[in-house]
């Protein structure tokens, strides 16, 4: 069974600061890449930034400049820090992993259960 727990998220005022924290966790041979995704309410699902084991990134267009990516590895872990936070980032953040376990025959897509941040004064 593979489990990936989130923390961090809350609220927060417009141009403020938050660091979301994924663990993944459970019968896990090797991890390709995991990163977080977003949802607002009458909007869908959008990627948000991604990592690969060695380290490439890839960000959504509307965070560019403002969200940084990272992880360890060696913890299965993946952050996110959110900087310069707008009412527009007000979504539920879902971490994503990218990931073979041990009843996996190849890579497949495990999703946490969402964790909501929100920006408002």
């Amino acid at each position: 069974q593979v489990q990936l727990v989130e923390s961090g998220g809350g609220l927060v005022q417009p141009g403020g600061s938050l660091r979301l924290s994924c663990k993944a966790s459970g019968s896990i041979v090797s991890i390709n890449a995991m990163g977080w995704y977003r949802q607002a309410p009458g909007n869908s699902r959008e990627l948000v930034a991604a990592i690969t084991s060695t380290g490439s990134t890839n960000y959504g267009d509307s965070v560019k400049g403002r969200f940084t990516i990272s992880r360890d590895n060696a913890k299965n872990t993946v952050y996110l820090q959110m900087n310069s936070l707008k009412p527009e980032d007000t979504a539920v953040y879902y971490c994503n992993a990218r990931l073979r376990s041990y009843h996996d025959t190849g890579n497949r897509n495990y999703w946490g259960q969402g964790t909501q941040v929100t920006v408002s004064s």
